[in-house]
């Protein structure tokens, strides 16, 4: 039987099965393949259509959303719909104080929790472990559970309706000395420390000298984190704030709360709304991808 198989012609050998080329994520130089840009291109298209669709609802009128099929393209009212946007509401403050806290929050829970993150990554003080448990162990508490006693807090100390009451008690996060700390535990070499030591430098010095420009990229994270965090806030501020004097959430949560909700309206003021955090990462951009890659190369 063998020797019949050997002696067959090669022409009558059965045809071997077409192997399908597999377009691989990556191609063998290390640049990205078709599947990967395709796969991207999905992800964008998706993460981006919502806030498309926005801009297309609120330019035009409410009666858009019963059209069959859809509008895929913005019409003619944006302005218009801007302009009732701020003569509704208090839109402009809210911006403004949006801002302020954001902004404010931001810069205070990234000197802190960096601040806190060297002293437990790299220095040596009595307690130091009891402490960091303690610290992380508030991350498992809920936020509603203080709400009760810090507004108690804040009345006793008369900030009620003022920005202060929506700022004081965000200045600084367990989440942010939790996440400094574990950056800076793999990524500021003790050696460097002790090369700034003997150069005469004082801790605040080797702080500000050597600890911030080593924390940017992970500084970078968690501002970007920390600011959509506090523009994002609605609760709270919702607590201690008066409708005259509100924040952009809850001035979103007044354009829809009529009888009828106009959703040209309130879409025009949540594409407005997502502005400055569009802008916040286009500035910060560059630092949270090497933030993120750093971290990636290192583990």
């Amino acid at each position: 039987m063998a020797t019949e198989l050997s002696a067959r012609p090669l022409t009558e050998q059965p045809a071997a099965r077409k192997k399908h080329p597999v377009r691989p994520i990556f191609r063998r130089d290390g640049k990205p393949g078709l599947l990967m840009y395709l796969t991207l291109i999905a992800f964008l298209f998706f993460s981006a259509f919502p806030f498309y669709w926005s801009i297309v609802v609120g330019s035009r009128d409410n009666s858009a959303l019963g059209d069959v099929p859809p509008p895929l393209t913005p019409g003619g009212n944006l302005l218009d719909n801007i302009q009732r946007v701020f003569d509704t509401v208090p839109f402009g403050q809210a911006l403004i104080n949006s801002a302020i806290v954001s902004t404010v929050i931001t810069f205070s829970v990234i000197l802190f929790s960096t601040l806190a993150g060297f002293a437990f990554a790299k220095l040596n003080f009595r307690g130091k472990p009891g402490l960091f448990v303690a610290v992380v162990a508030t991350m498992m508490v809920p936020t509603q559970l203080g709400i009760i006693p810090l507004y108690i807090l804040m009345a006793k100390l008369n900030m009620l309706g003022t920005m202060y009451a929506v700022i004081a008690p965000s200045l600084v996060s367990a989440f942010g000395v939790f996440f400094m700390t574990q950056y800076l535990s793999s990524a500021l070499p003790g050696e460097l420390l002790e090369a700034g030591r003997v150069d005469g430098c004082s801790t605040i010095m080797l702080f500000w000298h050597v600890v911030l420009p080593v924390a940017r990229p992970a500084a970078a994270v968690l501002g970007m984190l920390t600011f959509m965090t506090a523009w994002n806030d609605f609760f709270w501020p919702l607590v201690v704030l008066t409708p005259e004097d509100p924040t952009v959430q809850i001035s979103l949560s007044n354009l829809a709360s009529g009888y009828i909700t106009d959703f040209s309206l309130t879409l025009t003021g949540a594409a407005l709304a997502t502005l400055p955090l569009i802008i916040a990462f286009a500035l910060l951009g560059k630092y949270l991808i090497q933030g993120i890659m750093q971290g990636a190369i290192k583990g």
